[in-house]
């Protein structure tokens, strides 16, 4: 395996020489092997490597699809918010600072919305940064999920979804007074039960099946277990034509492959910004609505506030900016998607996301990343297959998708039954950093805005190690 390696490191670093966005790596942390050994807390000096450290002591970090790399951006943004609030106090909500890169923090919220539309394919006034995932996803059915206990009453979600939103859809349920057993249709492949990777087709021909019953259907844009991404547009078009209304999860999604959410149709959809969007961890989510679903489409009154827009629990920060501090109980919704805010955002949160997503604006949007990054997961997969010894190589499989056009930056690698806990002990040991889904999964994403061509290679060379290790302490 060693004359494999080292022919492919090589060629990584050509590739990463010639790679033009490999700029956008110096923009972010990089934890050395020594820091993610360590048990003791780094004072903030020494929590970045200085000049003279050592490159070679950098960790192979493959984890973005749980966690993204801190922006080195993001400690000066927040240190300036910190300096506004020492300085300015409540003043920091309207007034402006010369030579300060922030908004004032009323204006905070909108200025990120300036910066996710991109991302997402949305007009501004389509997108909205607030709460987390979850919360979002439930504000989006309170909205939206109108059961009719006589006709359309059921949500349709997969039967691996994450805990979480099968959690929220079963108690929506509930709160309408629904069984779940009989109001929630669960989709599980039959060509790949094992995996359950859905075919388009599957998805398509549930919808068709329980089209009469099905008021709403939750998917994720992209499986968080196995790294499959769904056809957004096709499964959105099918469902609508159906008059079933379209939620997406892009959790594993935003900021991984391009979305065009408002050209696709697409009915309502939320994520979370610690991933992909790199913001910290348990940050600000988002969501989005389509102008369709979103508009006031009657002049707001104060005799009949609540007349003219969807129904949506609300809060005084989805207030009209021009009537939110007038603190009169008459509820004047932002138009879009702003209007289902509830109280003022976090603008430590607002600051931290805001600062990854100006790199991704150096980078030049997810387009000129997604190219990257199919490169870099079918090099990922190219040394999986031909980088690895026969007898480790027979230890696992991928079940990811191998077209690129059905996945994103992730790899989901399955070992066979009980190697895992020795596996992610001797890759920690040896400085990678991946993340596991017991009980024997392994998920790793090479990440286009800070990993590289060689991040692979390491990967690889320090997993068919993990293998061999484990296959002899089974053996």
């Amino acid at each position: 395996m060693s004359s494999l390696i080292a022919d492919a490191r090589e060629k990584a670093r050509a590739l990463d020489r010639d790679d033009p966005l490999a700029f956008t790596r110096s923009e972010f942390n990089i934890p050395t092997k020594t820091q993610i050994a360590s048990t003791r807390l780094p004072d903030s000096a020494t929590t970045a490597a200085g000049p003279g450290h050592d490159s070679n002591d950098k960790c192979v970090y493959l984890c973005g699809n749980s966690l993204g790399l801190q922006p080195k951006r993001t400690q000066t943004r927040l240190n300036q918010y910190l300096a506004t609030w020492a300085t300015q106090g409540v003043q920091g909500h309207f007034k402006p600072l010369e030579e300060s890169p922030l908004p004032t923090w009323l204006d905070a919220d909108e200025r990120a919305a300036q910066l996710i539309a991109p991302i997402v394919g949305a007009s501004e006034a389509e997108v909205a940064v607030m709460q987390t995932l979850t919360a979002n996803l439930h504000l989006l059915m309170s909205a939206f999920y109108r059961p009719d206990i006589n006709g359309k009453h059921k949500i349709m979600l997969e039967s691996k979804a994450f805990p979480s939103d099968h959690f929220a859809v079963e108690t929506q349920l509930r709160h309408h007074g629904l069984d779940p057993s009989t109001s929630m249709v669960t989709l599980t492949s039959q060509i790949n039960p094992e995996d359950n990777i859905l075919t388009t087709a599957e998805i398509l021909s549930a919808i068709t099946a329980h089209a009469s019953t099905t008021a709403l259907l939750l998917l994720p844009g992209i499986q968080y277990y196995t790294g499959q991404l769904l056809d957004i547009p096709t499964i959105t078009a099918h469902a609508r034509a159906h008059q079933i209304f379209v939620i997406w999860d892009l959790a594993h999604a935003v900021g991984n492959v391009p979305l065009r959410l408002h050209d696709w149709q697409v009915d309502a959809a939320a994520w979370c910004s610690y991933k992909y969007l790199n913001s910290g961890p348990g940050c600000i989510g988002g969501m989005f609505v389509h102008e369709d679903n979103s508009s006031v489409t009657r002049p707001i009154t104060d005799d009949k506030p609540e007349e003219g827009y969807t129904n949506r629990l609300a809060g005084w920060w989805g207030n009209d900016k021009g009537t939110r501090f007038v603190m009169a109980n008459k509820f004047h919704p932002v138009k879009g998607a702003a209007g289902f805010q509830l109280s003022n955002p976090s603008i430590l949160d607002i600051t931290s996301l805001s600062a990854s997503l100006e790199v991704f604006g150096l980078a030049g949007g997810v387009d000129q990343l997604r190219e990257k990054s199919v490169r870099l997961t079918a090099f990922l997969e190219e040394l999986l297959e031909g980088g690895i010894a026969e007898e480790e190589r027979a230890l696992f499989r991928i079940i990811t998708p191998r077209d690129p056009l059905q996945r994103g930056a992730q790899l989901s690698l399955m070992l066979k039954g009980g190697l895992l806990e020795t596996v992610m002990h001797e890759l920690e040991r040896r400085g990678v950093i991946v993340d596991e889904r017991k009980p024997d999964v392994i998920r790793v994403a090479p990440a286009p805005l800070y990993n590289t061509f060689e991040d692979c290679v390491g990967f690889v060379e320090a997993f068919g190690h993990a293998l061999a290790v484990a296959r002899q302490g089974s053996a």
